[in-house]
């Protein structure tokens, strides 16, 4: 009888032990997910404002729409006077000599890396009343943020042109000599002969210009439907706690780029395959 009462309270004990392990490891795996739940209640917020965003780029809202709209107006014009400026410029400085050529590459080297303050500081003095191309009016302008954007570009285009052609032109120089072609038409053959690498040099100018916010910021003033561009409405609308907006711009500029990248990935292949 005894045997048994002291058998029968040692497997209460056991179960009791066990029952409160069994808490223990339940209260354990507890505390261990509580982390884990609040990270996720940290990540919905960030879900609502990614679905906002969408929200505002599947209804076109007018808003962002607008200022899409003047990004490219500005990055797409400076960027063709870049290009219209920097190819010729490149071209020249690949095939003649001549005296300060080194200096020239060297600056041009150097503008390529200046950071956009600078510029924007620049062009704001010259465009302001009293400074002398105050006349023109254009500051605080849409004009006035090419102007900035295309000194940005143009030193960069050139400075990549340069030494894209110059390469080709160690390969074609005596074939051109022997030619007699006239210095004109060797530069034009010599640009399109080198039309599909040339187009990272203007890729790149592209990237420069729709992705700045320094110059445009102190030149165009980020003026609501005038000259507020992509890049400086994200700085404000993130400042402002406007998320959502700032995302969908983010979410087009990036596609923007990328676009851009796929149509030249496109053009080189097409390319290699048709002249090899």
């Amino acid at each position: 009888m005894g045997i048994e009462i002291f058998a029968k309270i040692d497997i209460e004990n056991l179960i009791t032990e066990t029952n409160d392990f069994g808490h223990e490891l339940k209260k354990r795996k507890l505390f261990a997910f509580m982390p884990f739940c609040h990270r996720l209640a940290r990540i919905k917020p960030m879900l609502m404002t990614f679905q906002d965003a969408i929200k505002l780029l599947v209804h076109l809202d007018a808003g962002v729409m607008g200022i899409v709209l003047v990004s490219l107006q500005v990055s797409l014009t400076a960027l063709l006077l870049g290009t219209l400026i920097g190819l010729p410029l490149g071209a020249l400085l690949a095939t003649e000599e001549f005296n300060g050529k080194k200096t020239i590459t060297v600056a041009l080297n150097t503008l390529m890396g200046v950071p956009t303050v600078i510029v924007g500081v620049v062009v704001y003095l010259l465009l302001s009343r009293t400074g002398p191309l105050g006349v023109w009016g254009w500051l605080f302008t849409p004009k006035g943020m090419i102007l900035a954007q295309t000194l940005l570009t143009t030193p960069l285009i050139a400075a990549l042109s340069r030494q894209i052609l110059e390469d080709s032109w160690r390969i074609h120089r005596d074939s051109f000599m022997a030619l007699r072609l006239p210095r004109i038409s060797a530069l034009k053959w010599l640009i399109w002969d080198c039309r599909f690498s040339l187009t990272i040099a203007v890729l790149a100018g592209l990237a420069r210009a729709i992705s700045e916010v320094g110059a445009v910021m102190i030149v165009g003033g980020n003026i609501d439907q005038s000259t507020r561009t992509m890049t400086t409405a994200i700085a404000l609308e993130t400042s402002k706690g406007d998320l959502p907006l700032a995302l969908a711009l983010g979410i087009i500029l990036l596609g923007i780029v990328l676009l851009a990248n796929l149509f030249t990935f496109a053009v080189r292949q097409v390319a290699e395959r048709r002249y090899g």
